[in-house]
């Protein structure tokens, strides 16, 4: 966002699509899980009864805002159901693809593929789960930000922490690297402005 006090800072953000236009986007990580809780990858699981119950309490988080998005998974539907919101659900925001590795414990990961977890976490082109690697949630998430500058408008989305992550590192133009550096707990919010053809990171906060 060009202001006076930051000139230069167009040429730090992600680039979006229309540089006349301007966007606030509230970016809301979905609620807990159990797999959330027993720190695993996740498949489809829903809300656990706690994260249901926060959520609920945070509806006033979208009150204002004028459209929502949430990924597909059922953990962001629920979330934005419980916030008081019929989300559109987009593809773009769908949780990073582990593929084999769904539904099992990070531990257990650590315990019998000790090279490929390091490789994992360490390297953003590596996908040794056969799934999607950082690199690729990176490219994919940078795409549908870039595309949201369509008009003034107070949008959000309900959607993952790797999902979260991707859209912080593209809008400040981070390295690929910082990607595991970036806590997004439950129900946090990352408010993120486009303004004349770039992205910036306006505040990132905890639960609600």
């Amino acid at each position: 966002m060009a202001t006076a006090t930051s000139p230069d800072v167009s040429e730090r953000g992600g680039r979006c699509a229309d540089r006349s236009m301007r966007t606030a986007l509230t970016l809301v990580c979905h609620a807990s899980t159990e797999a959330t809780t027993d720190t695993r990858f996740p498949t489809d699981e829903p809300l656990d009864e706690r994260g249901a119950a926060l959520a609920a309490a945070a509806a006033g988080v979208l009150a204002r805002i004028d459209e929502v998005w949430c990924g597909p998974a059922r953990r962001c539907v629920e979330t934005a159901t419980a916030m008081g919101r019929n989300a559109v659900v987009e593809p773009a925001l769908r949780e990073c693809d582990f593929n084999r590795w769904r539904g099992r414990a990070l531990a257990d990961v650590q315990a019998d593929e000790p090279g490929a977890l390091t490789r994992w976490l360490t390297d953003p082109a590596a996908a040794p789960h056969g799934g999607e690697s950082i690199a690729d949630l990176l490219a994919r998430v940078g795409r549908w930000l870039d595309a949201r500058c369509s008009g003034p408008v107070r949008a959000a989305a309900v959607t993952h922490p790797s999902v979260i992550r991707a859209a912080i590192i593209h809008a400040i133009h981070a390295r690929p690297e910082s990607f595991w550096r970036i806590d997004v707990p439950p129900l946090s919010c990352t408010v993120l402005r486009g303004h004349e053809g770039s992205w910036t990171l306006r505040s990132t906060g905890g639960a609600p």
